[in-house]
């Protein structure tokens, strides 16, 4: 019979006894003590919580909540006016009405927007589909005209409350909202329209002297801010705190309403009568450089009236000068000692220059003619011979020193600096072309500064659009003219002035004299570069002319371009009677008086 082991339950070893539970677990004293412990460190730390908030960070906890109920509104600053020198606005900002509307709070999106849509005078559907944005703001039309802003705000009145005056609470206009915004006016209409440039919705300015001086127009926003409950009301005896807002400065022109007004005027009459594409016009004080009006003005559409151009094209775009430009030749080389106006040159009226030949307007035998005499019949032979004496390092030289190529100062947006080639990229034409205004892109107020460095006795003044600002307090600033500079002497410069009387009194400007007023211009005729290939374009021409007045004591000057007149071209038969007649109507509103003497006896 087998045996029987031991089994292995058999070999365990017994259990150990327990202990009975030592400390607190095992002591139900030692465990309330530990639990108060505990607890007291709890009330303890919550109470030096509760003191540094109360005592310590309070303030920072205080201002945290008031932050969350404070709402910031922004008051935009009203943009400064722009006045002429008489203190006549030319443009400001006017309040208006603006509809906008919280899409989330929009109800009947096809209903507000057939309800609105006659009134605004603008399509349902654009209208209905703003209204269905996302968002919380959109604007449905901003600044209505006055007679529109009145239509509105009673249509609003009529819905929105009752006939008892009371607000209705279930309206078609549910979310939709009128508010004030300032708009920009011009109280002369489109007068000086290029100049003084335009501005956005937004009330910044994007062109013209709006653009320009965008900065100190615009102020500085102000803010208001008010506590509002949860709920979003404000609370009547809350937080109110007001910075307010700074009005932009106000700019005050060197420009004349008035002359501006004739300028354009007499400039529509001549686009419309000689069928040009546009016309430009500048007229300055050279003894001050102030700019007293900058007129550009184009043909309408459809046989319709010219009117004011949107671009100021006096400074923007560039012309080739033509003959206007062979002033600065004579002053050259009368400067230069090279000759002296009563020289006599005998002037064929053809000369080859290189691969080029240059003809006068007119064919005419070999003539002796003085400096004066060339000036005088516009020769462009005899001009070009005077040149080549000068050479053409002081040719460039001198176009560069009467400001040709350069900007002019007046730091207007996009003015243009024309162009001129540099002296080493002249070919063998160039010292027949540039002389006599070809090949060479200037801007009408290049050209007028020109003149009035003649008219100033050989010294440029830098030009002025602007004669002060005058901040949100009142406090007026003026503008510092630019520093002069000596371009030729006195005496060349009278010489040349003498040159540009006979120009006028016998030569081709004849029909810029002005009864009893001794006037010193140069006509000029030129063609018309293509933009979309090298050469000219056919039939097309610039008609100017470029003069002050009186020429005995200059306080006036001017320049005229007609762009591409049908028919007459010649600035002699276009712009010089333009000019006169612009003088004499600035002579007549400023006050100048003709010379005394024989100079302002009657023609």
């Amino acid at each position: 019979m087998p045996s029987i082991g031991i089994s292995t339950l058999d070999r365990r070893r017994p259990p150990t006894p327990r202990r009975p539970p030592t400390g607190c677990a095992g002591d139900p004293a030692k465990r309330s003590i530990a639990l108060l412990v505990v607890v007291l460190v709890l009330l303890g730390a919550i109470a030096a919580r509760t003191g540094y908030l109360q005592v310590v960070a309070s303030d920072d906890y205080v201002a945290a909540g008031l932050r969350q109920r404070i709402t910031p509104i922004a008051l935009p600053a009203d943009r400064g006016s722009i006045f002429d020198r008489n203190g006549d606005e030319l443009a400001m900002s006017v309040p208006s009405t603006t509809v906008w509307a919280d899409p989330l709070q929009v109800v009947h999106p096809q209903e507000a927007a057939n309800v609105l849509a006659p009134v605004l005078e603008a399509d349902p559907v654009a209208i209905e589909a703003a209204l269905r944005t996302k968002g919380r703001f959109v604007y449905v039309k901003r600044q209505l005209t006055p007679e529109m802003g009145t239509r509105v705000a009673a249509l609003f009145r009529d819905i929105t409350m009752d006939d008892k005056g009371k607000p209705r609470h279930d309206h078609p206009l549910k979310g939709v909202f009128l508010r004030d915004e300032p708009t920009r006016v011009r109280p002369a209409g489109d007068l000086a329209r290029a100049l003084l440039g335009g501005v956005d919705p937004d009330g910044r300015g994007y062109a013209g002297l709006e653009d320009q001086y965008d900065k100190p127009l615009l102020g500085t926003p102000g803010e208001l801010l008010i506590e509002r409950d949860l709920k979003g009301n404000t609370i009547a005896a809350g937080e109110q705190r007001l910075n307010p807002a700074l009005r932009g400065a106000d700019l005050v022109l060197t420009v004349d309403r008035s002359l501006q007004y004739e300028v354009e005027r007499v400039l529509g009459d001549a686009v419309a009568s000689s069928q040009a594409k546009g016309a430009m016009a500048v007229v300055m004080n050279p003894r001050t450089g102030e700019v007293l009006a900058m007129a550009n003005m184009t043909a309408g559409r459809d046989g319709a009236p010219p009117v004011p151009a949107g671009s100021n094209a006096a400074l923007v775009s560039t012309f080739e000068p033509g003959s206007v430009n062979k002033i600065v030749t004579m002053a050259a080389a009368i400067e230069e000692g090279v000759h002296k106006p009563t020289d006599v040159l005998v002037v064929p009226d053809r000369l080859p220059v290189s691969v080029h030949t240059f003809s006068d307007h007119d064919p005419h035998g070999p003539m002796s003619w003085t400096l004066a005499d060339i000036l005088s019949q516009s020769s462009n032979v005899g001009t070009i011979m005077v040149a080549q004496e000068l050479g053409a390092t002081r040719v460039d030289e001198y176009l560069r020193k009467f400001g040709l190529s350069s900007f002019t100062g007046l730091d207007f947006p996009k003015e243009s600096r024309g162009s001129m080639l540099d002296l080493s990229e002249w070919n063998g034409t160039s010292i027949g072309s540039i002389p006599i205004g070809q090949g060479v892109a200037v801007n009408a107020m290049q050209m007028l500064g020109a003149f009035n460095i003649i008219a100033n006795k050989g010294v440029a003044i830098p030009p002025r659009l602007v004669r002060a600002t005058v901040d949100g307090q009142g406090v007026e600033k003026l503008t510092r003219p630019g520093g002069s500079r000596k371009v030729i002497s006195e005496a060349t410069a009278q010489e040349v002035t003498r040159m540009l009387v006979r120009a006028v009194a016998d030569g081709t400007g004849d029909k810029a004299r002005i009864d009893r007023y001794t006037v010193a211009g140069k006509t000029g005729t030129a063609r018309k570069p293509s933009v979309t290939s090298r050469g000219y374009v056919e039939g097309a021409y610039m008609a100017s002319f470029a003069g002050f007045v009186p020429a005995e004591n200059p306080q006036l000057s001017a320049i005229v371009v007609i762009d591409e007149p049908v028919g007459g071209i010649y600035g002699g038969q276009i712009a010089a009677p333009v000019f006169a007649q612009i003088s004499q109507y600035a002579l007549r509103l400023l006050r100048i008086p003709p010379p005394p003497g024989p100079a302002g006896a009657p023609r």
